[in-house]
């Protein structure tokens, strides 16, 4: 429920967390997801309310998500091909994410995010057209290599690493520079002179970086996970709704995030061990 939501949240910020970001599934999809919004840019501490969404409907709800005070915006989109996109999302609608990353950057929302999941055979050959939406659009985009989850189908075969992505960007926009990240960055970042915007690439397989992750994930369900890659999941849900405490409370969340493991287990072992599909995990 809401309130449950911002209760949580007001534990962790009281824990130090100071960036929240809403995921899916779609966010959208709720009702009271201004509101949402609204209560949780109230909770001190909390300096960043962010959202992923897939863009679809989003151009309809930007003015009131920035009235409410929404501060970031990622869109996924992995093709910039309308059959392609109506083959990948199973549905129409690329012309409406296109409209949507549109009213975003009118709006305000500053560096806009896209996230493109690279697949072999699917669309590695659209990294250049990605990296071109850059040259006007003050966008990020991040390339994500793929990952391993239950349903996804994951296969090594269509897995592109970030640095066979890079020759290829490389080849076609040579003058291509790193830029510096802050330390908990998931992205690897790079920009083309002149151009509005950035890319990057997340390598979570290739490169992992979970020494510097700090980021923790709590499912529509209420379940607490420490690592995106972890079978693990601790119920915070079910502990609010038993009464438990403030005190309580944090003592689960100090525990769970004191569990996490210094690395994942490898994009291999990974595909092999049970894990949530990604729309029930959020993100």
């Amino acid at each position: 429920t809401t309130p449950e939501i911002v209760k949580l949240v007001e534990l962790f910020a009281a824990g130090g967390v100071n960036k929240i970001r809403l995921t899916g599934g779609e966010p959208l999809l709720r009702k009271d997801l201004t509101d949402i919004v609204g209560h949780l840019k109230e909770i001190p501490g909390i300096r960043t309310v962010g959202m992923t969404t897939n863009g679809v409907t989003l151009h309809r709800f930007v003015p009131s998500l920035k009235a409410a005070g929404l501060d970031s915006l990622n869109i996924s989109l992995d093709t910039l091909e309308e059959k392609k996109f109506e083959f990948i999302a199973r549905k129409k609608g690329f012309r409406h994410v296109m409209k949507s990353m549109d009213k975003a950057l009118d709006a305000g929302f500053a560096l806009l995010k896209v996230n493109c999941v690279v697949m072999k055979g699917m669309n590695d050959d659209e990294v250049g057209a990605f990296v071109e939406l850059t040259r006007d659009k003050c966008i990020d985009v991040r390339f994500i290599e793929y990952m391993p989850f239950d349903g996804n189908r994951w296969n090594f075969s269509k897995f592109v690493a970030y640095k066979d992505m890079l020759v290829s960007i490389k080849a076609s926009h040579p003058g291509v520079v790193r830029l510096k990240n802050d330390d908990h960055d998931t992205a690897k970042s790079y920009k083309v002179p002149g151009y509005a915007g950035r890319f990057g690439f997340i390598t979570s397989m290739s490169e992992h970086f979970c020494g510097s992750c700090n980021r923790l994930r709590l499912s529509a369900d209420g379940n607490l996970k420490v690592c995106l890659f972890g079978a693990a999941e601790i119920s915070l849900r079910d502990a609010l709704r038993s009464g438990a405490s403030d005190a309580e409370m944090m003592s689960l969340i100090e525990k769970a995030v004191k569990r996490k493991k210094a690395s994942h287990a490898g994009m291999f072992n990974i595909s092999k061990s049970k894990n949530k599909p990604m729309i029930l995990i959020g993100g």
